[in-house]
C-alpha cells in the first residue's frame, strides 16, 4: 500500500500495541513503536511460558458477558476481533491451534514465541520501525523519550498509548504513564490487583504442603461458585480457581471452598458417622477419599470440626477461608482500573488529547483469566489503530 507520508507512534509494544501498530501500517502510515524494555511483549512472552491461552471458543454472547460491566463498550470490539478472528490471525501467521477441553484455545507450540516471532517478521514487513529502550517520559512540545542514545522528542501525526496496566511492572506495565495523562486532565480510575491470590498466615503444620494442588474443589465468593484448582503456597492460596473468584472476594465477599463437590452433604454426613477410634485426620481420608492437602485445609480452618456428622459435612462444604487480603498488585495476573471509560470516544480517543488513543490494560476494564484479557488487548489495540489512521487520513 502507497504510504501517506503521515508519521504514527505507538507507545508498547506489548499485543496491544503491536496490533495497533500492524493496522496503521496497513494503512498506509510510517510507524514507529517505541517499547521502555529491552525486548517487546515480555508480559506476553511469561504468559506463554506455561501454555499461551490465547482466547475461548465460546459464544459470542457468552464471551461477551465476561466482561462485565465493560461489555457493552467493548462489545463492538469484540464483535471485529473476538474468538474466531484471533484463531484465524494465529493461523494465519503460521501457527495452528487447538481448542482444550474447557473452551481454552492455545497454539499447538503452546509457547508465545513462535507467534510472537511470526508476528514481529510480519510487522517488520510492513515498515515498523521498533525502538527498543525508549521510555516515554513527557509530553511538553511533543512525545518526549529518554533512549540509548540520549533525549528524544517526537512529533507524530497520530499516536496510540498501549502502556499496559499495573501488575507485573518488571515485565514493563509499571503505570509511569499514570502522572503523564492525569496532568492533561486525563481522567484514571486507581489501579487494583485482579486474578490474584491471596495472602493467608498459615500455621506451622501447614508448611509440609506448601506447593501442594488442591483439585476436585468448588470455591465460592459471593454469587459465584467454580469449579477449579489452587495451590496452596508460602503465601497463601494462588491459582485459577482463585483468580476466577477473586473480583468478589476482593469487593468484600466471603471466600469459601467445597472441598466434597461431588458428594452430597447426607452422604458424607452419613459417612462421617461411621467414625471409630482412627484419628480425625485418617477417618476424613478414607471416610471422604480427602487427599492429605485437603485434611490439612480443613483442619486450618474447621479445627475443631463438628461432632455432629451433618455439621460437620456442612463445614467442609463451605470451609470459610480465613485471608489477609489480595495479593500484592505488582503479583497480579492483571489489574483493574485504568483510563475510564467517560475519558474515552467511541474510537479509544482520548477526549482531553485530540490524536491520542489508548488501548489495552490501559483502559479501565476487567476479565477472568482464560483467554479473555489477551482477547480485549488484542481487540482494542486493532480498534485504536483503525480509527488512529482514519483520524491522520491514512487507509
Amino acid at each position: 500500500m502507497a504510504g501517506t507520508g503521515k508519521t504514527a507512534l505507538v507507545i508498547g509494544a506489548g499485543p496491544a500495541g503491536l496490533m495497533a501498530a500492524g493496522a496503521l501500517a496497513r494503512a498506509g502510515l510510517a510507524v514507529t513503536v517505541a517499547e521502555a524494555k529491552p525486548s517487546p511483549a515480555r508480559k506476553f512472552l511469561m504468559a506463554g511460558k506455561s501454555g499461551l491461552n490465547l482466547t475461548r471458543d465460546e459464544p459470542p454472547p457468552v464471551f461477551t458477558a465476561a466482561y462485565a460491566e465493560a461489555a457493552g463498550w467493548l462489545a463492538p470490539m469484540l464483535a471485529e476481533f473476538g474468538p474466531a478472528q484471533v484463531m484465524d490471525w494465529a493461523r494465519g501467521l503460521g501457527q495452528p491451534v487447538f481448542t482444550g477441553s474447557s473452551g481454552r484455545v492455545f497454539p499447538v507450540a503452546m509457547k508465545g514465541s513462535p507467534l510472537l516471532r511470526a508476528w514481529l517478521a510480519e510487522l517488520d514487513g510492513l515498515g515498523v520501525v521498533l525502538r527498543r529502550r525508549w521510555r516515554w517520559v513527557g509530553l511538553e512540545d511533543g512525545f518526549r523519550f529518554d533512549t540509548p542514545e540520549g533525549a528524544r522528542v517526537l512529533h507524530p501525526a497520530v499516536t496510540v498509548l498501549a502502556l499496559g496496566g499495573a501488575s507485573w511492572p518488571r515485565l514493563g506495565s509499571d503505570a509511569a504513564w499514570v502522572p503523564i495523562l492525569a496532568a492533561k486532565g486525563v481522567q484514571i480510575a486507581p489501579f487494583r490487583p485482579a486474578n490474584m491470590g491471596f495472602r493467608i498466615g498459615w500455621s506451622a503444620p501447614m508448611q509440609r504442603h506448601f506447593g501442594a494442588a488442591l483439585k476436585g474443589i468448588a470455591l465460592m465468593a459471593g454469587d459465584r461458585r467454580v469449579r477449579g484448582e489452587c495451590v496452596i503456597s508460602a503465601r497463601g492460596l494462588e491459582g485459577g480457581g482463585v483468580y476466577a473468584v477473586s473480583r468478589a472476594v476482593r469487593e468484600g465477599a466471603a471466600l469459601t471452598i467445597d472441598l466434597l463437590p461431588d458428594l452430597p452433604a447426607a452422604e458424607a454426613a452419613a459417612r462421617l458417622a461411621r467414625r471409630g477410634r482412627e484419628s480425625l485426620a485418617n477417618h476424613l481420608r478414607k471416610a471422604l477419599r480427602l487427599d492429605p492437602a485437603k485434611v490439612a485445609l480443613a483442619m486450618e480452618f474447621a479445627r475443631p470440626l463438628p461432632a455432629d456428622p451433618a455439621a460437620a459435612a456442612a463445614a467442609l462444604k463451605a470451609l470459610p477461608i480465613r485471608h489477609q487480603g489480595p495479593r500484592p498488585l505488582e503479583e497480579a495476573i492483571s489489574a483493574a482500573g485504568g483510563i475510564t471509560r467517560a475519558a474515552l470516544d467511541d474510537n479509544l480517543q482520548l477526549r482531553a488529547l485530540p490524536g491520542v488513543f489508548a488501548a489495552g490494560e490501559m483502559l479501565d476494564w476487567e476479565a477472568p483469566t482464560g483467554g479473555y484479557l489477551l482477547t480485549a488487548c488484542l481487540a482494542t489495540g486493532l480498534w485504536a489503530g483503525r480509527a488512529a489512521a482514519g483520524y491522520a487520513g491514512g487507509g
